[in-house]
């Protein structure tokens, strides 16, 4: 049974005066400011189709505004598309951007227990992985720190340690792994791999060909917000890396 399908899937944002809204997030300053304002739509994600089964890891390439991010979001269910089919059978754990789900102003420890909480966790369960996410992101020394004090590096390895802790059957990860020294690099692909194992899925946007090429087994590649390839091949790798910038 398929884990996750997607079906012609599609967001569609607007441009308003310069800037970029999801149509489904925020009123146009149109209503705001009763002025005549010039509005620009165009689909961010557009006829995505894909099946992932228990197993299997997915690496998405694409250049910058290709609808790689968007696409996380609806995976993870922030962004209900404006048209198509999505189902995603089980509970996904994102990580998404460094400071995800933190608070600058609470502490290593609280942020953990918060973060807990947001995945749906009891503060026991919380309790029995927490020595495991404090020693996984090597932050003992600093655990008790507000997070304000903390480098993009240890931000990114608290979030990655949180998030392949929390048993979750969908683990979705936008290169945040990719930061810090290269043994917690190491690590942290050695998790993965481990998730693997564990019969899950994984979904992952990298800049890192060779991490994709040796960690997934499926792969898509986004160009202008649709699907340029898709399937078990490496070789969609290779000729992306190969294609005009």
């Amino acid at each position: 049974m398929a884990v996750v399908e997607l079906r012609d899937v599609g967001v569609e944002f607007k441009k308003i005066s310069g800037s970029v809204r999801s149509q489904k997030v925020k009123r146009s300053l149109t209503s705001i400011f009763k002025k005549r304002t010039k509005v620009e739509r165009f689909w961010a994600l557009n006829n995505i189709s894909l099946t992932l089964y228990k197993g299997d890891t997915l690496g998405i390439v694409g250049k910058n505004g290709a609808g790689k991010s968007t696409l996380l979001k609806v995976l993870n269910g922030v962004l209900v598309p404006d048209k198509g089919y999505v189902n995603v059978r089980g509970n996904a754990s994102a990580l998404l951007n460094f400071g995800a789900g933190f608070h600058p102003n609470l502490s290593g420890r609280e942020n953990i227990y918060l973060n807990g909480v947001f995945f749906g966790l009891t503060r026991k369960e919380v309790d029995d992985i927490y020595d495991e996410i404090v020693s996984f992101a090597e932050l003992e020394d600093f655990i008790h720190t507000q997070l304000r004090y903390y480098s993009s590096g240890m931000r990114a390895r608290l979030g990655f340690s949180v998030a392949v802790h929390v048993k979750t059957d969908i683990l979705i990860i936008d290169e945040v792994y990719g930061t810090g020294d290269k043994d917690f690099r190491k690590k942290a692909e050695k998790k993965m791999e481990e998730f693997m194992r564990q019969a899950k899925i994984i979904i992952v946007v990298s800049h890192n060909m060779d991490l994709i090429t040796n960690l997934c087994n499926k792969f898509l590649w986004l160009e202008k917000g649709e699907t340029r390839e898709f399937g078990s091949s490496a070789d969609i790798v290779y000729a992306y890396a190969n294609s005009e910038p």
